[in-house]
């Protein structure tokens, strides 16, 4: 096993999870040092066996191997009883376990918190689901795109009459990760305190509703509703211009100028005599119609130029080939870059927190399904002789580079 110096070293992580959300939450606590090993069935974890936008690798895909990287694999059938009591006997000196399992799958594997506190009083149990442990929506899916329709945050932006406007990534994933990541912390530090385990419930309808503090804040407390408009206006609750506009080259991004200073220097004589508090969201459409056409008449280097010459917040619209050219996302080691022995040379986002004392760092890429299904076991005092039994009759799978 590869020791780490993370802030996290001499914690074990038991990470039961699959898809997109528990993978991320369990490789934010490997980044920080923890000794993740990925439970997954002998076939491999679900997301191995599909691929985001076609993206496949040698023998691990790009889904799973960025969700993975700094854990171990063990690959247990944990349908069979001999399978069950291997992850039983490794809870007993385990530090979190975290399952996204839908409601009431733990209870009937035998591994929800009530069974698996008895075996270790002082484990941080973290349960992610899409919509809680109980109630109306128990079994329904929380898929990601769903329950960005639910949030009410799919209205916040885009034009009245259009479709509502998505997110360009698996935001609810991620934040429901997030969440996940914070709540195992934060549990870790009450241990720390008091010597209890407790367990740590995560949903993502909570999550996603969650921060959208101000947005849900500005219509429950001030009653304002949630009103789009003809012009593609990039949020409801925040004034105008602000959004993605066309240059003779391009695209860039206008946040609420000062409308007198902004309507001088692109041109616009309408904007001089109007006040930014109430013009702006009574003539909204107009702003941004007006705003559109005379940005059509320079580059983006050329208003960018201009308009932070005059302290007004704008800036690039990127893809990601230009966002992995920006010079502040490298100045900021924003990305990082390892040797994984599969899949050859790896760039991707790594751990966005820096601590001063015990740095994030990539002991290792994702791990082929069951990698270290010996290893773990072994160390855990599983006798030799108990090992290759539970290998010959297919209970575990051990993975070879």
């Amino acid at each position: 096993m590869t020791k780490s110096s993370g802030i996290l070293s001499g914690y074990r992580v038991l990470d039961c999870s699959i898809a997109m959300a528990g993978p991320f939450a369990a490789q934010r606590l490997g980044d920080l040092g923890a000794d993740v090993v990925k439970i997954e069935p002998v076939t491999g974890e679900w997301q191995r066996h599909v691929s985001a936008g076609g993206a496949k690798g040698n023998r691990i895909n790009v889904s799973f191997l960025s969700l993975n990287r700094n854990k171990r694999s063990l690959a247990i059938d944990l349908k069979s009883p001999e399978g069950k009591a291997v992850l039983l006997d490794l809870v007993k000196d385990a530090d979190v376990f975290l399952q996204n399992y839908r409601p009431g799958v733990a209870a009937r594997l035998g591994v929800d918190y009530e069974t698996l506190s008895r075996l270790n009083p002082r484990l941080v149990y973290v349960s992610m689901s899409g919509y809680g442990e109980s109630g109306p929506y128990l079994d329904r899916p929380g898929q990601d795109l769903i329950l960005q329709g639910m949030s009410g945050a799919m209205l916040s932006a885009g034009r009245e009459g259009e479709a509502p406007t998505a997110a360009g990534q698996y935001l609810v994933d991620a934040v429901a990760a997030y969440n996940a990541f914070e709540g195992a912390l934060a549990a870790l530090l009450h241990r720390e305190r008091t010597g209890e385990g407790q367990l740590v419930q995560v949903n993502m309808l909570d999550a996603i509703t969650n921060i959208q503090m101000q947005e849900l804040s500005v219509f429950t407390v001030a009653g304002k509703p949630q009103a789009r408009s003809a012009e593609p206006h990039a949020h409801v609750y925040i004034r105008a211009p602000y959004g993605a506009f066309a240059t003779s080259d391009g695209y860039i991004i206008v946040a609420f100028p000062p409308l007198r200073k902004f309507g001088e220097i692109i041109g616009e004589p309408s904007f001089l005599t109007m006040d930014d508090e109430t013009d702006s969201w009574a003539q909204r459409d107009h702003i941004f119609a007006r705003t559109r056409e005379r940005l059509l008449a320079r580059t983006s280097a050329e208003w960018l130029s201009l308009l932070r010459a005059a302290d007004i917040w704008c800036g690039p619209v990127y893809g990601y080939e230009e966002l992995l050219k920006d010079e502040q996302i490298r100045h900021n080691g924003t990305f990082v870059e390892y040797d994984h022995p599969t899949e050859g040379r790896i760039k991707t986002p790594g751990f966005p927190i820096n601590f001063s004392r015990t740095p994030s760092r990539v002991d290792r890429g994702a791990p082929v399904t069951g990698q270290h299904s010996r290893e773990v076991l072994k160390e855990a005092g599983f006798a030799p002789e108990r090992i290759e039994k539970l290998l010959a009759t297919g209970v575990v799978a051990q993975g070879e580079l």
